[in-house]
């Protein structure tokens, strides 16, 4: 067996459009992207890699599926980031055990999480 096997492996998100969610990630969190036609484009740099898909016949943001959460070293700087690329927040930041988090909306629609350890 491979060192991947059973491991989550690649996340894709849908797009609206291709060109708006890299310029909005390349802003924010600085991932770069290879592009394999206009409908879809690889990320690379998030941790894992992944890619944003505009295929019109199945694209629908689903806000009960996955739900992919990002690791911030400066939780309000990704904060202001997101909002100067035009995402918008959709949950305020909020404490939990261990930490703290906020939700965000990119420009498809796809909800995503950033959160930061709480300081010991």
């Amino acid at each position: 067996m491979s060192d991947n096997h059973h491991k989550i492996h690649y996340i894709e998100l849908p797009a609206l459009s291709v060109t708006d969610m890299k310029a909005f990630y390349g802003t924010v969190f600085g991932w770069t992207f290879t592009d394999y036609g206009p409908t879809y484009a690889a990320f690379h740099g998030a941790g894992i890699e992944g890619g944003f898909d505009a295929d019109k016949t199945y694209i629908s943001p689903q806000p009960a599926g996955a739900f992919v959460i990002l690791y911030s070293d400066d939780l309000a700087a990704t904060e202001s980031a997101i909002v100067t690329a035009g995402g918008t927040i959709k949950v305020p930041t909020y404490n939990f055990p261990g930490g703290k988090r906020f939700h965000f909306m990119d420009p498809s629609g796809n909800e995503l999480g950033v959160w930061v350890e709480a300081a010991s």
